[in-house]
């Protein structure tokens, strides 16, 4: 009995001290097992993950792209106030008759390639195709000068003249090419006739810029017998052009439009006098 009970001790004993025993055996790995290496423990952030793209070429602007980007650089208004002023050489190529007046062939006709000019150089136009009598015309061009101005923001308004004078004063050979000279009418008998200067002398320079000599000297009017205003007080941008004179011909007026039409391309954004 006391030999039992002995055994049951034993095994109690045993069945007790196995799990600390058991934790000083070494431990067998299996053979296909794969070893873990322990890495270090690393924190990832959104921020910290970075995707590596490609960087954007930039792409050169399509020619018919930049031209439409031009055609919003500015605006300008075309109008006659002597619509009817002709150029001897041209009457006579057309209808064998010299003349200084026509119903066609005349300044008109030069605002239409002026127009056209400036188009080419990103210059929207408008012209006003009113034609009026020669007598008081800058007072019955007037009313309708101001009611366009007043529908529409205009960077340059011209006033598209021919001078009365001979082709020996307003003729100039460029390059071995003849141009006409181009004269600013300037009326003094406004306030604020000095913007309307500024202006003009602004084309000008810019003409000279690319012709030299292509400009006369600017004509200042004031006094008896003389309108003195020319419309120019409605806006500082109205600028008068002699276009020039009775003798120049055809091709040396449609050179010295595309002069013009570049010019104000040029200084459209330079206009810096307010109203």
């Amino acid at each position: 009995m006391k030999k039992t009970l002995q055994i049951w001790g034993s095994l109690v004993l045993f069945l007790f001290l196995f799990p600390v025993i058991i934790t000083y055996l070494p431990h067998a790995e299996p053979a296909n097992s794969p070893k873990l290496v322990k890495e270090p423990l690393q924190i990832v952030y959104a921020a910290n993950i970075i995707e590596e793209v490609e960087p954007e070429i930039e792409i050169e602007p399509k020619l018919e792209l930049v031209q439409e980007l031009k055609k919003d650089k500015g605006n300008v208004l075309l109008y006659f106030t002597h619509s009817h002023e002709a150029y001897q050489p041209i009457t006579k190529a057309k209808e064998g008759k010299v003349a200084v007046s026509h119903n066609s062939e005349n300044i008109m006709k030069f605002g239409e390639k002026l127009k056209n000019q400036l188009g080419v150089n990103g210059i929207d136009t408008d012209i006003l195709p009113i034609a009026v009598p020669h007598a008081n015309a800058y007072k019955t061009m007037r009313p309708h000068i101001e009611k366009q101005i007043q529908q529409k923001k205009y960077d340059l308004i011209v006033d598209l003249h021919r001078d009365s004078i001979g082709p020996e004063k307003t003729t100039i050979v460029h390059n071995n090419e003849k141009y006409a000279k181009v004269a600013f009418v300037i009326g003094m008998e406004h306030p604020n006739f000095e913007k309307n200067r500024a202006n003009a002398v602004l084309l000008k320079n810019e003409m000279e810029l690319l012709v030299p000599g292509i400009t006369r000297n600017l004509v200042m009017k004031h006094g008896a017998g003389v309108d003195g205003k020319y419309n120019q007080d409605l806006s500082p941008y109205v600028v008068l052009i002699e276009l020039g004179g009775i003798g120049n011909s055809e091709d040396q007026l449609n050179r010295t439009v595309t002069v013009i039409a570049e010019a104000t391309s040029e200084i459209i954004h330079k206009l810096t006098i307010n109203e």
